[in-house]
């Protein structure tokens, strides 16, 4: 009997050990869920044709001189509106383009210093043909710009039969681009253009002489163009 209770005593001692050591040992945790992957966005690319619609404002200066004096500057102005072709080629964040536009104009003035009857000059169409350069910011992108201009100078004077020629000059500027939903993108920008000088002689404008008109203008625009 004193066997058995011994035996007894030695079996839930052994068991009371087995217990405290399992309690011992570190416990499973369950395993994390792994993190979604992260969405990178892709960043815009400005590569590609284009074609769009521009309009704004154009104010510049006018002179008229011959042999005898000149006018002096006096203000043109008036609106545009047109449409554009182009092309970019992004290499890393650098855009380069090439862009031509062809607007219809109103842009005008006239003075009466050293010309009672009053001396006009007008302008009715517009176009450049310039190379862009860009630096991409995502779906920003700031340019500068430049190339040729072409479009026509108008002189006339009452009583006279004027005069009106197309002229190539030069224009230089730049603005910011931003691309909006889709393949639409919107931009603003700045142009100063120099069409150079029409000749008019007597017959046409009065004057003493040959007379030359210079035109040169500011153009701010907006527009809006389409990507393919």
């Amino acid at each position: 009997m004193k066997r058995v209770l011994c035996a007894s005593i030695g079996l839930v001692a052994l068991g009371l050990a087995g217990s405290a050591n399992a309690a011992d040992l570190p416990r499973r945790t369950a395993a994390r869920p792994a993190a979604a992957p992260i969405a990178v966005p892709v960043a815009y690319n400005w590569s590609g044709f284009y074609a769009g619609i521009q309009g704004g404002w154009g104010f510049g200066h006018s002179s008229w001189v011959d042999r005898l004096g000149s006018t002096g500057d006096f203000e043109v102005d008036g609106g545009m509106i047109g449409g554009t072709l182009g092309f970019n080629w992004q290499n890393g964040l650098t855009v380069f383009g090439i862009e031509t536009d062809l607007a219809w104009t109103d842009i005008s003035g006239s003075t009466n210093v050293t010309c009672p009857r009053g001396c006009t000059t007008g302008n009715s169409w517009l176009g450049t043909t310039r190379a862009r350069l860009g630096y991409a910011v995502d779906r920003w992108m700031p340019f500068i710009s430049g190339g040729v201009a072409y479009g026509d100078i108008q002189a006339s004077t009452p009583g006279f039969r004027g005069n009106s020629d197309s002229n190539v000059g030069w224009t230089v500027g730049g603005g910011v681009e931003f691309a909006l939903a889709g393949n639409w993108t919107a931009k603003g920008e700045y142009l100063y253009v120099d069409l150079g000088d029409l000749n008019c002689n007597v017959a046409q404008c009065g004057g003493f002489g040959q007379t030359k008109v210079d035109f040169t203008s500011h153009i701010v625009r907006a527009g809006l163009n389409y990507r393919f």
